[in-house]
């Protein structure tokens, strides 16, 4: 919607001139005498329906707007508001459209409510044109307005607008704070929002109980239990009775921090509970899989007549898909079915989004093909159910659907449809959407630029990530961790480490996850002694507390060059107790360096920690048949058949034509298998050739060498090489991806490949990337 700004302000118009010209909303016959009967016009009710609101407005035009208590422009801003909180915010809009239009004088009580009509439907554009009329007309000097406009800009999703609003307000009240406090909270912007409060304390801006209800929600969601128990004593302190928001606030930060004696504490301290605040309770013990707890306490509000409104439903099933406690998801979606509850939009999508997390695509699919207008958030939400299950074909057939039903993708949408396509290594189809992005305007916000430069990255296309870095203008600490994150997986802990210099020169401070990045980094690039400096400059000069990741990746970085007793040492001294990340890391260097005694004893503890996870017992079996002792071997194998454990097969993926084709060892599935089949042979015979002797030394089976040769020939990532090469063209690079990591043989094999083919063939494993190219490979034989 674009509106032209008149010249200059006229006089407005008086109430018989509007009357005779504004028709949006038809008077419906008989209506207007009837509503007169049941209700005086000079008393408005505070919540209409969307039935009485057209009513009203129908009774304003035929009265001439000037046969009640308010005046016109009163009249206008009620009809602006109810249409907008009935769900019909394009009533709204048009109502101030032809205002404009016909030069009505527009107030400062007006333009809050047309700007809460643009930002229930995201129009940007238009909420940015009404903010160039009220700065043209002195509108914008009223807090009032300019804290809408805040308000406005945030839902549209565009937190930088609101921002440096905020930044030139010459005159700014407790909402203004608690404003974009809220605004950078919504985008998952907490470092941000955390710099507002340092501000407010700064400036010694008084907290009301909205500002604090709004602090207490951004430690909520950074789980900050401690800061949230000031933050408690600080309310204690200063106020003589918390609300019952405020206290509802507390509960759900307390439960979200995990701390559900304090929450219920405050649930139980409370006279009067709120529907909200039993929500609040319910849904903190589901996200803390207190599952039992939370059904008998949603049992008890319905025993106490306190009937769940749709935000408690909603509440509980988003809660149910984060914790993946698909029964009780069930549960709550059987209770809205038996009760016959009306399933609104943002509660279908919940529930397609649960089943989706849950793994149900089926139950997902059914969800969302029962609902009728469908809006971005549906469609993106299916689209994640099936990037969920890896289905990368349904999940791009349903994106390009959305945009045949003229449903335009938002930020989200494209970022899940990135995340997928980095998952399967699907740079052509990542290659598509970022040009889409740019063909279609889709607003290139921090978040989408990082998604793109991940996309780029793990799908083996370094130098495209390096490009989208350079080019970006603001850059934030995720996109700067994404690409030295990008570097690492690919071996160039090298130019990791520069750019972490040059992050340090222009004044970025690092976070928990920069250091994660890098020190994998140097693991794959074999820099221990780096790696040692920067653990030892992430805890005394950046003050960072070091995590369970952090001494993983020492563990890892050790144990791969093969210190594995100082590794071991590590372990020994942590101050924190060791998880499956520390003994799976030192397990795994353990076997590349084939120390039984110790490799032995970190299976033991993973095995013990995670008895369900065949992973652990299948490397503790590798190892015994390294050693030769298939005894052994053949123990943890019945075991592991007793627990009904089976071993995770090799897959590998290759992208061509637009499709994802993806092999297991022995293949027999595929369309082309003849085709694939035939390139294995022609591979093998340029091979030996080439002087390639097949190292067996990878295949842990009790079999004579023919009968491992042959099996080395069709492991899942050779026949993935046999059709990129029958089905992309000459000199053009190969990319595969393998969810194992690759063994010794392929990787020697593939080197002879590159150069005998003329391809640079780009595998991604478990660990890391390897580019092979003229018979060499980036890694340098490290991995």
């Amino acid at each position: 919607m674009v509106l032209t700004i008149p010249a200059a302000k006229q006089p407005a118009p008086s109430p018989s001139l509007l009357a005779s010209t504004i028709k949006f909303i038809p008077i419906p016959n008989g209506e207007t005498l009837h509503y007169q009967q049941q209700m005086p016009f000079h008393i408005l009710p505070e919540q209409p329906t969307l039935e009485q609101t057209r009513k009203i407005h129908a009774l304003m035009v035929k009265t001439h707007f000037n046969q009640t208590n308010f005046s016109p422009s009163a009249q206008l801003n009620f009809l602006i508001t109810s249409y907008t909180k009935n769900n019909q915010p394009h009533n709204a809009l048009d109502i101030y459209a032809y205002l404009r239009r016909i030069d009505y004088e527009i107030d400062n009580f007006m333009v809050p409510a047309v700007l809460k009509a643009c930002s229930v439907v995201s129009l940007t554009q238009l909420g940015k044109e009404i903010h160039g009329f009220a700065v043209k007309n002195g509108l914008v000097e009223d807090v009032f307005v300019s804290n809408a406009l805040i308000q406005m800009y945030s839902e549209c999703e565009s937190v930088v607008s609101a921002r440096l609003l905020f930044d030139n307000m010459d005159e700014r009240d407790v909402v203004s704070w608690s404003t974009m406090i809220r605004s950078y909270v919504r985008r998952k912007l907490y470092g941000e929002a955390m710099g507002i409060i340092r501000k407010m304390q700064i400036l010694q801006v008084e907290f009301n109980e909205a500002a604090m209800i709004s602090v207490v929600n951004l430690l909520a969601e950074l789980k900050h239990s401690r800061m949230g128990k000031a933050m408690h004593a600080y309310v204690t302190r200063n106020l003589e009775k918390m609300g019952i928001h405020l206290t509802t606030a507390f509960i759900d930060m307390y439960a979200k921090s995990g701390n559900l004696a304090s929450a219920r504490l405050l649930f139980d301290g409370l006279n009067q509970k709120s529907i909200v605040s039993w929500t609040a309770m319910i849904a903190g013990y589901i996200h803390c899989n207190k599952l039992e707890e939370g059904v008998k306490l949603f049992a008890r509000m319905i025993e106490e007549r306190t009937k769940p409104n749709e935000i408690t439903l909603l509440s509980l099933v988003v809660e149910c898909g984060f914790v993946r406690a698909l029964e009780l998801g069930k549960q709550v979606h059987a209770y809205i079915l038996r009760n016959r509850i009306c399933v609104s939009l943002a509660l279908a999508t919940a529930l397609v989004d649960m089943y989706g997390k849950c793994g149900e695509i089926g139950n997902a699919k059914a969800v969302f093909d029962t609902v009728k207008n469908k809006d971005v958030m549906t469609w993106t939400a299916m689209i994640a159910a099936y990037a969920q299950a890896h289905c990368i074909d349904q999940a791009f057939d349903l994106f390009v659907k959305m945009r045949d039903n003229g449903v335009k993708p938002n930020q989200v949408t494209v970022a899940t449809m990135l995340s997928l396509c980095a998952e399967a290594g699907a740079l052509d189809t990542g290659k598509w959407i970022h040009t889409y992005v740019d063909r279609q305007v889709v607003e290139m916000d921090i978040i989408l630029k990082t998604a793109l430069l991940e996309m780029y990255a793990k799908c083996g296309d370094i130098d495209g990530a390096w490009g989208l870095f350079r080019e970006s203008k603001d850059k934030d600490i995720g996109l700067w961790n994404a690409m030295m994150a990008g570097f690492g997986m690919h071996g160039c802990g090298k130019k990791a480490l520069e750019l972490f210099s040059e992050m340090e020169i222009i004044g970025a401070t690092p976070n928990d996850f920069t250091f994660i990045g890098l020190l994998h980094a140097c693991s794959h690039a074999g820099l221990v002694e780096e790696g040692k400096l920067l653990f030892e400059k992430m805890v005394h000069d950046f003050g960072l507390v070091p995590k369970i990741e952090h001494y993983g990746c020492m563990v890892d970085l050790l144990g791969r060059a093969g210190l594995l007793d100082e590794a071991y040492e590590t372990i020994k001294s942590m101050p924190i107790k060791a998880n499956t990340i520390i003994w799976s890391a030192l397990l795994a260097a353990c076997k590349l360096h084939k120390n039984t005694v110790l490799g032995e004893m970190a299976a033991r503890q993973l095995v013990y920690l995670e008895p369900q996870n065949c992973g652990y017992n299948v490397s503790m079996s590798n190892m015994y048949a390294v050693a030769n002792r298939w005894n052994d071997v053949a123990e943890v194998r019945k075991a592991m058949k007793n627990r009904g454990m089976k071993k995770e097969p090799g897959l590998s993926s290759i992208e061509a034509n637009g499709y994802v084709h993806e092999f297991i060892m022995g293949d027999k599935e595929h369309p082309q298998i003849v085709k694939i089949n035939d390139m294995v042979s022609e591979m093998g015979m340029k091979l030996k050739e080439a002087g390639y002797m097949a190292d067996t030394s990878d295949v842990l089976q009790n079999i004579d060498e023919e009968e491992k040769e042959t099996a080395l020939n069709y492991h899942s990532e050779k026949l993935a090489m046999a059709f990129g090469l029958i089905s992309t063209a000459p000199g053009t690079p190969i990319r595969i991806v393998k969810n194992l990591r690759v063994c010794k043989d392929c990787h020697t094999a593939t080197k002879l490949l590159s150069k005998i083919y003329q391809r640079d063939i780009i595998v991604r494993d478990r660990k890391r990337f390897h580019h092979f190219r003229e018979g060499t490979c980036s890694c340098g034989d490290y991995w």
